[in-house]
């Protein structure tokens, strides 16, 4: 069930539906929103608001963007780490497998 949530972003009122245990989550979110349009309005003060949000959506997708590339390269090195464990625990149990000792890849 959605209940109304008041959120307050640069002075202004708006009356937004979300479930209950959303609630927090959307109240923090307007609040971090209301901060970072604050901070661009101190650097530009004759912008309009408009113009404010636009700056704020392209300041949030380059960080998204930024965000999605590490975890990207973080995927990409996990791969290779299990990749090479793979690799070693077969040739591990190969020798295993063949009645020859253990021999630990370094």
């Amino acid at each position: 069930m959605s209940d109304p949530v008041n959120l307050h972003v640069l002075d202004r009122e708006f009356l937004v539906a979300c479930k209950a245990e959303e609630r927090a989550g959307l109240v923090a979110s307007a609040e971090q929103v209301d901060r970072q349009l604050r901070e661009l309005r101190r650097s530009h003060p004759s912008a309009s608001i408009d113009r404010l949000a636009v700056l704020m959506a392209l300041n949030l997708t380059h960080e998204l963007n930024a965000l999605k590339q590490a975890q990207s390269e973080r995927d990409a090195r996990l791969e290779r780490s299990l990749t090479d464990l793979n690799r070693r625990l077969d040739t591990l149990m190969q020798g295993t497998v063949l009645g020859m000792p253990p021999k630990l890849p370094l």
